[in-house]
């Protein structure tokens, strides 16, 4: 018996020595400080991951491909997509268009959030009247299309491209707030709403004055008593406060950026990734050699499936003639009349579904012409104009908010990190302006007051915008050129294309077969919509960019050594 426990309690004691070493905590390997112990610093160090996406997206894995390279012709005479080799870095892409249901869940998460917004509501709803046709009877669609069950799962159309900003920002704040409340880290939904659910908060965030959103929440405005969860994250530093409500006595946090819990935004592709990812030669590349290129985004000249088992069949949906929608009854050629539900036809080599036919796509580029001769060739994109997000609060560093709980966002001033001391005296000029109301026709603050009152009550002068090295001329956030003093180039003025002039891509259910080719490109204002547009979204992946490294050579990352005091 007694030599039986001398084994057990060397086992035992082997055991806590290999569990010992195994989580020892990693180290500085400039300072040689431990990482992750609250006696030191609390400094913290996460594992480092190849974050997850978020809901409805498939990793896409970059490179370099030649954009414009699948257009065999141009028989609108444009020259608006000419070849040129540019590299897409790795990203998500949704596998489908986003659905009617999808648009209806945001409208419902609206409707009980803020019931008595009705304008936010009625500008948040497509505009279904893009159905009517003078000389069509489209009619049944106006009524149906959106709402009636039978359309549920078909593309949702009649959106401008300011509206899928709108949602694009919505479906973000929803994905990362249901990860935080059903990790515990927010109240969860049960905890929020009643066990019956029966709340006056049921189906909102948490209600109208405090909706959640990632941005607020990341900078530490979202906490407190009925925000905060059972299941918060243990703050080491050495100037946490103990919590006095779920923590138990215990120092926690929110969660941070760093903690790698909450996902990426959710944006429109760029329209450098949205062709890439329709064009997928991925399918085709073996050892960097392509074996054969495509016109659209199935391998072939044609538009029908060469399968025994689908042979002759429509690959996407489109116009196959003039007065040719659907095919003769009793054997329809591509089983849809206008769209078709999200999920028809055989995927792409990335498993994307419809990115040719059904719809057409927004992309989030601003229309040129002439984008192919300007922009980068790494992750090209058209339309940066930067902003920053306005402080209520320099002393906190807390962001204003406007009255949905989303940060306010102004014009950026610089072009580079400011002077800490300009930059608080540039937001509180902003603040005091925007108080006065003296704002022009976008909400921007305009002339700034002659001194403005500093938390500390002295005052100081408003810092002037700093200027650009071009001539002495200030800093401007349009990045498109549209109003470069420098270059006249009078878009809008005497072409139809100006600064709100959107690319859309991909081809429709009314289109004929030469706009599936994933490098034709059209344009429509972003406040204008249409029954052959529709949308889905993209979102940007960080780190390593390789999706599936197996099985291929690599060179072995070594580990940093262990310092040892000595």
């Amino acid at each position: 018996m007694k030599i039986l426990f001398t084994r057990t309690a060397l086992v035992l004691l082997g055991l806590g020595a290999l569990v010992s070493s195994c989580s020892k905590r990693p180290q500085s390997q400039k300072t040689g400080i431990t990482y992750n112990d609250k006696y030191n610093g609390g400094y913290e160090r996460f594992r480092q991951t190849h974050p997850s996406p978020g809901p409805g997206v498939i990793p896409i894995e970059g490179g370099t491909f030649v954009m414009g390279g699948s257009a065999d012709q141009d028989v609108t005479f444009d020259y608006n997509n000419v070849r040129r080799r540019v590299t897409v870095p790795s990203f998500y892409m949704d596998e489908t268009e986003v659905s009617n249901q999808d648009w209806l869940d945001y409208l419902h998460w609206i409707s009980v959030t803020f019931p008595d917004d009705h304008e936010y509501y009625y500008n948040a709803v497509p505009d279904t009247l893009v159905w009517r046709k003078p000389l069509s009877y489209n009619e049944p669609y106006v009524d149906n299309y959106l709402r009636n069950p039978a359309f549920q799962d078909y593309p949702v159309v009649g959106v401008t491209w300011d509206q899928t900003q709108d949602y694009c920002t919505w479906r973000t704040d929803r994905m990362n707030e249901n990860i935080l409340r059903e990790t515990g880290r927010l109240k969860t939904w049960q905890e929020l709403n009643g066990a019956k659910g029966k709340s006056a908060q049921a189906g909102g965030s948490a209600n109208s004055k405090d909706p959640f959103n990632t941005a607020i929440y990341l900078n530490g405005q979202y906490k407190g008593p009925g925000i905060d969860g059972k299941n918060m994250v243990p703050d080491i530093s050495p100037n946490a406060k103990p919590s006095t409500g779920k923590g138990g006595g215990k120092a926690v946090r929110p969660v941070r950026m760093e903690d790698g819990i909450v996902k990426q935004g959710y944006r429109l592709p760029s329209e450098a990734e949205w062709e890439y990812s329709a064009l997928s030669l991925v399918g085709n590349t073996t050892f960097e050699n392509e074996s054969a290129g495509k016109i659209y985004p199935w391998n072939g000249l044609g538009v029908r499936s060469a399968k025994r088992q689908t042979r002759g069949l429509i690959l996407a949906n489109f116009k196959r003639g003039l007065g040719d929608n659907m095919g003769v009854a009793g054997y329809l050629n591509d089983k849809a009349d206008i769209t078709a539900p999200v999920r028809s036809y055989v995927p792409n080599d990335f498993g994307l579904y419809n990115m040719a036919g059904n719809v057409n796509e927004w992309v989030q580029d601003t229309y040129r012409q002439t984008s192919f001769e300007e922009v980068e060739d790494f992750n090209p994109f058209r339309g940066n104009e930067f902003k920053d997000k306005r402080l209520s609060d320099p002393s906190k560093g807390y962001y204003a908010k406007d009255k949905y709980g989303k940060p306010i966002l102004d014009p950026a001033k610089s072009g580079k990190k400011m002077k800490y001391a300009d930059l608080i005296a540039l937001q509180q000029a902003q603040n005091t302006n925007t108080t006065a109301g003296a704002t022009d026709a976008n909400g921007n603050a305009t002339t700034p007051p002659a001194a403005t009152p500093t938390p500390a009550g002295t005052t100081v002068a408003p810092v002037a915008a700093p200027k650009s090295s071009l001539a002495g001329k200030p800093y401007n956030p349009d990045f498109r050129g549209a109003l470069d003093s420098v270059n006249t180039t009078l878009y809008g003025t005497t072409t139809l294309v100006n600064d709100h002039s959107k690319v859309f891509k991909g081809g429709s259910w009314n289109d004929l077969a030469y706009w599936l080719n994933p490098a034709t490109r059209r344009f429509m204002n972003e406040d204008e919509s249409s029954a052959e547009v529709g949308f889905r979204c993209a979102m940007t992946m960080v780190g390593q960019p390789e999706i599936n490294p197996g099985g291929k050579p690599h060179y072995r990352v070594k580990q940093a050594k262990p310092y040892k005091a000595h």
